[in-house]
């Protein structure tokens, strides 16, 4: 048969998604799956958002603006205002999903071999993201004795090298639910603009901060303009992720030109879901202030929980609903399958991501898993009981 490329053998599998095919047979078995291992919330999407898809009177179903309807991009733009950080509507493309964001940015700035430094662990379709551009990444170890805080400055600075093109971070992090501080960002401007890099920001979980915290935009930095890229979403800051509507933020306007010659090969961003993100822009405060509260509760909650597992340690998350857990296991993979495949209490069984997936580094999070507290309180509990539960048979086994 004709050959498969390179790069699409190269190309990783999720992490997230790549056991399904063994949670599907378990349902079939009739076993009751818990999913910890997606970030697809439960809270219910706004009704404002909802409604102005329903209440349309579209009888034409066109092409929207390659770059995205600019009343859309004008209320991105005031959004952001809020939040401190002055772009218009000019300095915004919209984006199916975050992930198309992230795919225009590899394009825009970085050339086959050329290399992005990304702390580990990290969203493990960054990995894929850069074998479809050619791209090479550069992991720098975070690590959960640290919480997954930014790593040192001079740790950095080893790995620049003259292919090294970005750093890319992202805050509130996915896998870890580390939120960097203002002090963190800023160091990482002295160094982007210090060795004339880009700095790329996937700030999806922006809204998702805990005990006060606030985010600090890459942004919202003086002197950054030209330096810092921003990919955003509505997926989680409403509960949309079917929605596939993100965006790319730069004020740098040679970024944005030549990432609009990349967004008008794929023509245009879906019409309807950019109705629903638009109306979505005015979600009252009170829905946040309600989501962050029901998150807290969940992430003290299942941090309380695992704790009481002998040999679990576990990073506080600070933000996002992500947290990284380290089990007495060797290989997660193994122990994640087997979950699937072997193991339930009372009909039910967990997922979790395994976390050597959102490392680049090989070896590295082999015995850990990603958990995303995106479910009841009760079915956490109930989780973390199987799990309890399930280590202690894996371990005699």
């Amino acid at each position: 048969m004709p050959g498969i490329s390179k790069k699409g053998l190269q190309m990783p599998a999720s992490p997230i998604r790549k056991l399904v095919p063994y949670a599907e047979e378990a349902k079939k078995r009739g076993t009751h799956v818990i999913h910890l291992n997606i970030g697809q919330p439960d809270i219910k999407t706004p009704k404002i958002a909802l409604d102005a898809v329903r209440n349309h009177t579209i009888e034409v179903l066109a092409y929207s603006m390659t770059e995205g309807s600019e009343q859309y991009r004008e209320k991105i733009a005031a959004y952001y205002s809020k939040k401190h950080i002055n772009v218009t509507a000019q300095d915004i493309i919209v984006t199916t999903g975050g992930s198309e964001a992230l795919s225009f940015v590899m394009g825009t700035i970085m050339d086959g071999d050329d290399e992005i430094i990304i702390p580990e662990p990290f969203y493990a379709n960054y990995n894929g993201f850069a074998t479809a551009s050619g791209v090479n990444v550069v992991p720098i170890a975070s690590s959960i004795e640290s919480n997954f805080a930014l790593p040192p400055i001079a740790d950095f600075e080893k790995l620049i090298s003259p292919k090294t093109k970005a750093i890319l971070i992202c805050n509130p992090g996915n896998p870890t639910g580390y939120l960097y501080s203002k002090e963190e960002i800023k160091q990482l401007a002295n160094l982007v603009k210090k060795h004339n890099l880009f700095l790329v920001a996937d700030e999806v979980y922006r809204e998702f901060t805990y005990e006060g915290r606030e985010h600090y935009s890459i942004l919202q930095e003086s002197g950054l303009e030209e330096h810092a890229i921003i990919v955003d979403s509505v997926s989680k800051r409403y509960s949309m992720c079917g929605a596939r509507i993100g965006c790319l933020v730069s004020k740098n306007k040679e970024v944005i030109q030549t990432a609009m010659k990349f967004a008008q090969a794929r023509l245009s961003p879906p019409t309807f879901a950019q109705i629903a993100s638009e109306a979505a822009l005015e979600t009252p405060q009170s829905y946040f202030d309600e989501v962050i509260k029901e998150y807290v509760e969940r992430r003290n909650i299942l941090v309380s929980e695992l704790q009481k597992i002998e040999g679990v340690r576990i990073a506080i998350p600070q933000g996002a609903f992500y947290c990284v857990v380290e089990l007495p296991v060797s290989n997660s993979d193994d122990f994640a399958q087997w979950l699937l495949e072997k193991f339930e209490v009372d009909g039910s069984t967990v997922m979790v991501a395994p976390a050597a997936g959102f490392y680049a580094t090989e070896g590295l999070g082999e015995n850990q898993i990603r958990i995303a507290y995106v479910l009841e309180k009760e079915q956490l509990i109930k989780a973390v009981q199987i799990l309890g539960e399930a280590l202690k048979t894996y371990n005699t086994k």
